[in-house]
């Protein structure tokens, strides 16, 4: 029998967060990983996928949806682009951060969204 993940409604949305986060993580080791043929990276990219995806599922049980989905991609693409960012692999504009910023600006709505809906 599989354990249940539960976490209250005051936590949906810094586990969300956090999900996220562990989502930019494993989308940097995957390419870290060189299609799988480094050990290091291959490890950390299926323990932050898993845990992950945990996560948004736990989040899930008080976010809707498509909100949730939303936040945990937008986060993690904005966290993965600023990694590959500071570390070099990739360059930045000021229309990429203006896009980027957006990103930022509309997660920060549907948070509002959600507040507003009944804690």
């Amino acid at each position: 029998m599989m354990a249940r993940f539960v976490v209250g409604r005051r936590f949906a949305w810094p586990v969300l967060l956090l999900s996220a986060v562990l989502e930019a993580v494993w989308a940097n080791a995957l390419s870290a990983s060189r299609s799988f043929t480094e050990p290091v990276p291959t490890a950390v990219f299926a323990v932050a996928t898993v845990a992950s995806v945990i996560g948004l599922s736990m989040a899930m049980r008080h976010i809707p949806t498509g909100t949730a989905y939303a936040v945990w991609t937008s986060v993690g693409t904005v966290l993965t682009v600023g990694y590959s960012v500071a570390v070099g692999a990739e360059s930045i504009s000021r229309l990429k951060a203006l896009f980027l910023a957006g990103i930022v600006g509309c997660v920060i709505g549907l948070k509002q969204l959600d507040a507003r809906s009944g804690d």
